[in-house]
C-alpha cells in the first residue's frame, strides 16, 4: 500500500467535506497529528484507524484504497480481456473493454450482435447506470420502452436509468455496439 496515496485520498476527502484538520481530527476521535503525518504519507495507520477516517468521512472504507493504482491494470489487451454472455451466448456476447475494471467508475463494452437476433426477449433496465450505445459496425434497432428506433453506423443513443431497451439485428450481417455504462447521477 503506498501511504503517500492513502493520505492524498484521506487529504481530499476532507477538503471535500469542508474541515480543517482539527474539525476532521475531533470528528474522528484521532489527534491531529496523527492526520498530518497520514496526509503527509508519513503515516502506517492501523485498520481500526482507517475504519475511524473512514466513518469521520462518510465513505465505505475500500473507497480510501481506489487510488493505489497497479499501472499495469491500466491497460486492457485485447488477448486477455473478459466475455460476458447473455441468457442467449449463441448471438450475443459482451467484450469487457475497461481497465482494472473492478476498481473503475465507468464500464466500457463492445458487444457482438449476430444477424437476426436481439440482446433479449422481453426488456432490460438499469436501475442504478446510465448508458451510452454507439454502433461501431452495421446497423441496429434500439426499443425504447415499446418502440423502435434504426440505429446506423455512428449512431448514439443514450439510455436513462430505468428505461426499457434491447437491441436486435434484423440484418444478414453481425453488429458492433460499443456500450459506455456510468453510475446514475444522485
Amino acid at each position: 500500500m503506498n501511504n503517500y496515496r492513502l493520505g492524498q485520498t484521506v487529504l481530499n476527502y476532507r477538503k471535500k467535506k469542508g474541515l480543517t484538520i482539527r474539525e476532521f481530527a475531533e470528528s474522528a476521535g484521532i489527534s491531529t497529528s496523527l492526520i498530518s503525518q497520514l496526509e503527509r504519507g508519513q503515516a502506517n495507520p492501523s485498520l481500526s484507524v482507517l475504519e475511524l477516517i473512514a466513518q469521520a468521512l462518510n465513505v465505505p472504507l475500500f473507497t480510501l484504497f481506489i487510488n493505489d493504482i497497479d499501472i499495469d491494470s491500466l491497460i486492457s489487451r485485447k488477448k486477455d480481456r473478459k466475455k460476458v454472455y447473455r441468457e442467449n451466448n449463441d448471438h450475443i456476447v459482451y467484450d469487457v473493454l475497461t481497465p482494472d475494471f473492478m476498481k473503475a467508475r465507468i464500464e466500457l463494452l463492445i458487444m457482438d450482435l449476430n444477424a437476426h437476433s436481439s440482446t433479449t426477449e422481453s426488456h432490460f433496465s438499469h436501475d442504478d447506470k446510465e448508458e451510452i450505445a454507439v454502433v461501431m459496425k452495421g446497423q441496429a434497432y434500439v426499443e425504447l420502452e415499446g418502440t423502435e428506433y434504426l440505429l446506423k453506423e455512428g449512431d448514439v443513443v443514450r439510455i436513462p436509468p430505468n428505461v426499457k431497451h434491447r437491441f436486435l439485428n434484423k440484418d444478414d450481417e453481425p453488429n458492433h455496439i460499443l456500450f459506455v455504462l456510468t453510475p446514475a447521477l444522485v
